[in-house]
């Protein structure tokens, strides 16, 4: 094998381990939107309940964000030493639960006029 079909084989070979691994990268968590949640449960909540649930709510998609945040870092460091990914995991999907649910709760919330 020549030098220059040497060289094209082993640019081949970086080029589409780095596309693998970018193939199974994690979601980043601003890119993750709310699955949809049906606002009935939340009819019987008055309006001080509602912003209880909201409060929780908020910060278990922070604590979420972060877990996804830590989640790309670990990723990107195993993508790096072995081409590829973890790709998304629990965290991408109780994020876009937990941000449904939280739209199901301001809606709820619009509706009963709480402030």
């Amino acid at each position: 094998m020549n030098k220059k079909k040497l060289k094209v084989a082993v640019l081949a070979v970086v080029t589409s381990t780095f596309l693998v691994g970018c193939m199974n990268m994690p979601t980043q968590s601003s890119q993750i939107t709310g699955s949809y949640t049906s606002g009935l449960r939340y009819d019987s909540f008055e309006c001080s309940r509602l912003a209880v649930e909201l409060d929780s709510l908020a910060r278990r998609e922070n604590q979420l964000v972060i877990a996804q945040e830590q989640r790309i870092k670990t990723s990107q460091m195993q993508a790096f030493w072995w081409g590829f990914g973890q790709g998304d995991g629990i965290e991408a999907s109780e994020l876009a639960n937990v941000r449904g649910e939280k739209e199901a709760v301001r809606s709820a919330m619009e509706a009963k006029g709480c402030r």
